[in-house]
């Protein structure tokens, strides 16, 4: 089951000297609460003085209307996080800090691979770190380079060149709010304007949740700044191919989003369509597994004919079932959040859609509660590849020997899964669900080839 996987957070930044930074920054948080639920955070800087609160919980819980009318500024991030590789210290985001030059507030999206490097040579030249977070070496890094530098822009530009591996940022200094993008683009950043107000988000679906127009992309390399309401930029890091992370159109994003050219429901509806160019199977009726099956399984149906019908409910009051902790609890939390639709399934052959299969325990009870429901047969089609190496990018799959598709062959985990059929999009067919991209993509969990070493 795709809620399997687990992606690290999203980001939002705004100027806007005549509107509400804090509350347009919450509205942009609320749109892509889907790529964290486990913490988040607004700081503000209004006339350099720096406000800040974060906290555990989904943004509704987090955040009131007294918490919102003291966050005054002009200028505002935000940050939904969910943990990558593992519970990390002070995790929550924005990091903020005061050092002789002013203020300074970071949010991240993404994972750097050469973190623990980074660390260990500044904690050698006495730097102390009081997080487990790659947010704070960024921070910290910025901030020394700011020192040597004659702006805040120059010295994130500096600091990209020491950093390796996936990193989407928006800033915020005393002065100006900055936004930048690693020299692949694993993870999206785009720009909006509403008026004369500049705004940063991880998707498109945030800057339409605050009545903003889309701009363009940040593009891999780039840094954006906002300095008094006018925008600048520095490519001195454009370089090479860009490696968007796939799994953005596949399951990570929303599906009204477009990222680098892209909408995110096309290409879903295309790989449902590919997945039947490639397997056609014949059954009375195509559900897709809530909620980025969805749309994959719209596609098959359009390119077959079968009808699709809804066949799950979801309960829409609990997270991503790999936010429980322990296997056991995820278990459990399947059953609460997907209900099979007897009236769909009951005496049919069942097509179902999924976006992958990463460990499997999940889709072992989907296809039983089908069954359990009254459907006759259960054909489980995957609109991806099999998933067979981990990533070092943001994505929470920490090693082979969780892998599915790593300890059997596809008749072995179809046998496991106890389902009729199992059938993966081929990777020719994944290198085919994007064609308005304007960037290439990081498939290294379907190749085990990584853009960097």
């Amino acid at each position: 089951m795709g809620a399997e996987l687990h992606e690290e957070c999203g980001v939002f930044g705004i100027y806007d000297a005549q509107g509400d930074c804090a509350r347009s920054t919450y509205y942009g948080l609320y749109a892509l609460q889907h790529r964290g639920q486990e913490d988040c955070g607004i700081a503000t800087i209004n006339d350099l003085d720096l406000s800040c609160h974060k906290g555990a919980g989904l943004v509704g819980d987090v955040f009131s209307e007294s918490i919102l009318a003291g966050l005054n500024g002009t200028t505002a991030i935000g940050h939904v996080r969910y943990g990558a590789n593992g519970p990390k210290t002070g995790a929550a985001q924005p990091l903020t800090l005061t050092y002789i030059k002013g203020s300074l507030a970071v949010a991240h999206n993404g994972n750097l691979i050469n973190s623990a490097e980074l660390k260990l040579e500044y904690e050698h030249k006495g730097a102390v770190f009081h997080t487990s977070t790659d947010s704070e070496i960024i921070a910290y890094i910025i901030a020394q380079a700011r020192l040597h530098s004659g702006s805040i822009e120059a010295s994130v530009n500096q600091a990209m060149k020491r950093l390796k591996g996936a990193y989407s940022l928006v800033v915020m200094s005393s002065r100006k709010l900055l936004a930048a993008r690693d020299p692949w683009g694993f993870r999206p950043l785009c720009i909006g304007r509403k008026g004369d107000a500049v705004v940063f988000a991880s998707e498109t679906c945030a800057l339409d949740s605050v009545g903003a127009t889309f701009v363009r992309d940040v593009e891999p390399g780039e840094v954006v700044w906002v300095y008094k309401g006018e925008m600048h930029s520095n490519r001195d890091n454009c370089a090479g191919e860009a490696s968007l992370c796939i799994f953005e159109h596949i399951y990570f994003a929303r599906p009204d989003s477009i990222i680098d050219g892209q909408s995110v429901y096309d290409s879903r509806i295309l790989a449902g369509r590919l997945l039947a160019r490639e397997n056609r199977i014949t059954g009375n009726v195509v559900i897709g597994v809530p909620d980025s099956g969805l749309v994959a399984a719209k596609g098959y149906s359009m390119e077959t004919g079968i009808p699709y019908n809804d066949g799950f409910i979801k309960n829409r009051y609990i997270g991503r079932t790999f936010i429980q902790p322990v296997q056991a609890s995820r278990e459990e939390a399947v059953k609460i959040k997907l209900n099979p639709l007897r009236a769909t399934v009951d005496g049919k052959s069942v097509i179902v859609v999924d976006d992958s299969i990463v460990r499997g325990t999940n889709t072992v009870q989907i296809v039983r509660r089908l069954r359990e429901a009254g459907a006759t047969e259960v054909h489980l089609l995957i609109a991806s590849p099999p998933y067979v190496s981990p990533c070092y990018f943001g994505t929470d799959i920490p090693s082979k020997t969780e892998l599915f598709a790593c300890k059997y062959t596809t008749d072995e985990m179809r046998t496991i899964i106890g389902a009729d059929t199992l059938a993966f999009l081929s990777l020719d067919g994944l290198r085919k669900i994007a064609p308005d991209s304007g960037c290439g993509f990081c498939e290294a969990c379907f190749t085990e080839k990584y853009p960097i070493s």
